[in-house]
């Protein structure tokens, strides 16, 4: 939930908010006809368990595979769910939940249990890793109760429904998300779900797929998010610009006001999407974001692609979208549509490959592909609907390959580059700073705020870095186990491993590295994170 209206002020604030009820009546109506006459309405057809390869950013920093090569369970109740992830190991042991039937406040109840921290009246996916819920046979909905996913990684959701989640009046869930990430999530594939409401922020109800406080590695794919005030948003504030690549492809935003998604610093990228009856305005990229936005089809719609309600900017590159009536207001200064001449202002690249239809086509492959209960199936580009390919088979890779040298017998040649440039990471413990480790001291610390966390080196302006050195501070020798080191700019991973030690990789030229802690045996102390040229 954000505290934010559609325009980045506070909720209840002078701003007019308008309210999408009227416009919904029509739809809602027609939607209601069509099903009392058995009109073309998609029938419900039978799923097999998670189906597909994770695409996207959701692909990299290590893949998403939810809970492939574990045990597999049915759920008809909220409170199964909240059942099959208690009775697992641990927290991290892989599991597939099968859901058929209704969810809802009266089938949901918290469960208590060392592998899990759940609530009732939402599915709680908190502190847990290794998921993947999918819906089967005749379908699965979540009806008014929100998806929550907090300081997780490795989760799937996949072939649901999610309806009319609110934060006001009765009953409430989640914040009044249909599903919500939030607090050093990493590594969530969203595909083939539909998420919607019946009206804006008055009738009580908030975003349809929201991430904030450190959420990264996102996909949202070939699905539908409809009658709603609030697509969706990536920082909650201003401030909040922890959060990013994300990859949006094949989905329809249709009856929606705004935050088709709202960016808040971070990278995203926006391909082959549908945009429908965006009432408001759609991409609304500001506070340093940058979107990557091409071969979308934006249709009768208003502001598709901007900075909006913010004198922060943000900045796009497009190519090959089309603009079908599409409408743009007069900018100003808290107002900078991208249109009606639409042009990159920046330049974003991807670390990974993708497969692009043509815009002309997006309309009919969204409308064959996009939302639960379509049969899941995808596009490779070809602008026809291809039959899904089978799922993964095992768990992700939880050791290297092959690790670096754990303990340096020499530190590399050259200057420490550390040294009086910046860092910045995730939450840290208390007593400990971010620029403790480029002080030359290893006498002090830096330590996340639980075993994982992030901490990077950053510079000014572009700087190859081959190498680097992590030094774990005196009595904590061997807590760090696996770890990722990542380009910050593009989210690639340099090199991954375990233990401390001499990291080298091909020389890259990047402003920001990190080094990411994704299992430890106790509380990592890291003293110095050394950067060298060569």
């Amino acid at each position: 939930m954000s505290k934010f209206d559609r325009r980045g002020v506070a909720a209840g604030g002078p701003r007019t908010r308008r309210a999408v009820a009227a416009r919904l009546a029509a739809a809602l109506a027609a939607v209601t006809a069509a099903a009392a006459v058995g009109a073309a309405l998609p029938g419900l057809q039978a799923s097999a368990a998670a189906t597909g390869t994770a695409t996207g950013y959701a692909a990299v920093n290590g893949g998403t595979t939810g809970g492939a090569g574990g045990q597999t369970v049915r759920a008809t109740t909220g409170t199964a769910i909240h059942q099959a992830l208690c009775n697992r190991a641990s927290s991290s042991t892989p599991i597939t939940i099968e859901v058929e039937g209704t969810i809802n406040h009266g089938n949901t109840a918290k469960v208590s249990g060392g592998s899990c921290n759940t609530a009732a009246g939402v599915i709680e996916l908190k502190q847990i890793s290794n998921v993947t819920i999918v819906g089967v046979g005749s379908g699965a909905v979540f009806d008014q109760l929100g998806i929550h996913i907090r300081e997780a990684g490795n989760i799937i959701i996949q072939n649901v429904t999610v309806r009319n989640v609110k934060k006001s009046g009765s009953p409430t869930s989640n914040g009044g998300d249909a599903i919500g990430m939030e607090s050093d999530v990493r590594n969530v594939w969203v595909d083939h779900v539909t998420l919607e409401a019946s009206g804006g922020e008055s009738e009580g109800f908030d975003g349809l797929f929201d991430m904030k406080d450190n959420t990264q590695y996102v996909t949202l794919s070939y699905s539908v998010l409809r009658n709603s005030g609030r697509g969706g948003l990536i920082g909650s504030s201003e401030s909040d610009r922890s959060n990013g690549y994300v990859t949006f492809h094949h989905n329809l935003y249709e009856n929606i006001d705004s935050r088709t998604p709202l960016l808040r610093g971070g990278i995203a990228h926006i391909y082959d999407n549908h945009y429908v009856n965006l009432h408001e305005s759609g991409i609304n990229s500001r506070a340093g974001a940058r979107a990557k936005v091409e071969n979308n089809y934006f249709e009768d719609s208003k502001d598709v692609l901007g900075t909006f309600y913010t004198s922060e900017a943000g900045y796009w590159q497009v190519a090959g979208n089309i603009f079908d009536n599409v409408t743009w207001s007069a900018p100003g200064s808290d107002n900078n549509p991208a249109g009606p001449n639409v042009q990159s202002t920046t330049s974003v690249s991807v670390p990974y490959s993708y497969s692009l239809d043509a815009a002309s086509c997006v309309p009919d492959v969204v409308r064959r592909t996009a939302g639960a209960d379509k049969g899941l199936q995808v596009s490779n580009g070809s602008c026809t609907p291809q039959s899904p390919t089978a799922s993964p088979t095992s768990s992700p890779t939880s050791s290297p390959t092959s690790s670096p040298t754990t303990t340096p017998t020499s530190s590399p040649g050259g200057t420490n580059l550390s040294i009086g440039a910046g860092s910045d990471g995730s939450s840290k413990a208390s007593g400990t700073s971010y620029g403790n480790v480029r002080d030359g001291d290893m006498s002090t610390y830096w330590s996340p705020s639980g075993s994982t966390g992030d901490i990077s080196i950053k510079w000014g302006s572009a700087t190859t870095v081959s190498s680097v050195v992590i030094r774990e501070a005196a009595g904590s020798s061997g807590v760090i186990g696996s770890w990722q080191l990542l380009n910050a700019g593009t989210g690639a991973v340099l090199k991954s491993g375990s233990g401390a030690g001499t990291i080298t990789f091909t020389p890259t030229s990047l402003t920001k590295i990190t080094f990411r802690i994704t299992g430890a045996s106790g509380t990592p102390k890291v003293a110095e994170f050394e950067t060298y040229a060569s």
